[in-house]
């Protein structure tokens, strides 16, 4: 009984091992050789993969040595200008200004003011010699403030307001507008004073320079970091390519942070300013009001020797103060 039926069993298995033998034999070269060719594409897709990556990293060296080479012949050109200008002209100190004077007229000026300081100090009835010296001071030094003050409020005025116009040129490239249209309508809409040297600087564009040159001369007329950054910025992608509308819109965020960090810092050290101007201010204070009410005390020091000596080595030790106080509150960032 038991033999009858293991006889079947045994029967179905040597059946199906013949079977999946003789199919192993039939098949197995070809999936032998499949698995080959698999091998052999994995290994070439690999060796293209590793190609691929290699020449992404050699083209991402190549750009970096390219904008580095490109930072530094701009970096020189920079120092290079500096150093050949120094300090700059009075023809440019008054462009800068916005003024629109020759030198000619700011002589004109000069003498003017020279003149009024002269007629000023005749009526307290001070000496000749005292009242040209006055003179020559008040001719020399009231329009050099007046053109410094006018000159650093322009400069304020423009890194205020250039923020706003690289963001609207970073909204014009990204509408598809091409850089020379973006930065006429910074000429044609902005306030002043960038608009009047976008103008410049389309005019530029007129004649036939370059943006990346056009832009380079702007931020000479405009001695600020601000404008040193936008040329570096314009001059490395003409140069190197990539995505303008990125790069400015970085640009625009480093602008409003240096602003936020000027006004932080302009906050913080208000209260040692105030300090310097009361500390300063005080001696002329006293002295006036010593004078008010003993004026033959105060007298001493303008009519004997000895007094006038106090009063220049007061005079010395003030100045120096003052200038030590200005160098602490100041911060160049």
């Amino acid at each position: 009984m038991l033999s009858s039926m293991l006889f079947p069993l045994l029967v179905f298995l040597l059946a199906s091992t013949s079977v999946g033998t003789l199919m192993l034999a039939a098949f197995y070269p070809h999936a032998v050789k499949a698995t080959a060719y698999r091998q052999r594409f994995d290994r070439v897709a690999g060796r293209a993969g590793a190609g691929q990556v290699d020449a992404a990293d050699e083209d991402a060296r190549d750009r970096r040595r390219s904008v580095e080479k490109t930072l530094r012949e701009m970096d020189e050109k920079q120092k290079e200008n500096a150093r050949r200008t120094g300090r700059p002209k009075l023809a440019v100190r008054l462009r800068q200004a916005g003024l629109a004077w020759s030198n000619r007229t700011y002589w004109f000026v000069s003498a003017g003011a020279g003149l009024a300081t002269y007629l000023v100090m005749l009526l307290p009835g001070f000496g000749a010699l005292t009242t040209a010296g006055f003179a020559l001071a008040g001719g020399l030094l009231l329009p050099h403030l007046y053109v410094n003050g006018k000159r650093k409020a322009r400069l304020k005025r423009f890194a205020d307001e250039f923020p706003n116009a690289v963001d609207v040129i970073v909204r014009g490239l990204k509408a598809g507008l091409p850089v020379t249209d973006c930065l006429r309508v910074i000429a044609a809409e902005a306030a002043e004073p960038v608009k009047s040297e976008f103008v410049t600087v389309a005019q530029d564009q007129t004649l036939g320079l370059p943006v990346d040159e056009a832009v380079q001369r702007m931020s000479e007329r405009i001695p600020l970091a601000e404008a040193s950054f936008f040329a570096i910025v314009i001059g490395i992608q003409s140069r190197t390519g990539g995505s303008l509308s990125e790069a400015l819109g970085n640009l625009s965020k480093v602008l409003r942070e240096r602003k936020k960090m000027k006004a932080k810092i302009k906050a913080m050290s208000a209260e040692a300013k105030s300090s310097a101007g009361i500390i300063g201010a005080m001696p002329f204070f006293v002295a006036g009001a010593i004078y008010l009410t003993s004026p033959d005390y105060m007298t001493l020091l303008f009519t004997t020797l000895t007094g006038k000596i106090v009063l220049v080595g007061c005079g010395l030790w003030m100045g120096l103060g003052t200038l030590v106080m200005r160098k602490m509150i100041n911060f160049d960032f």
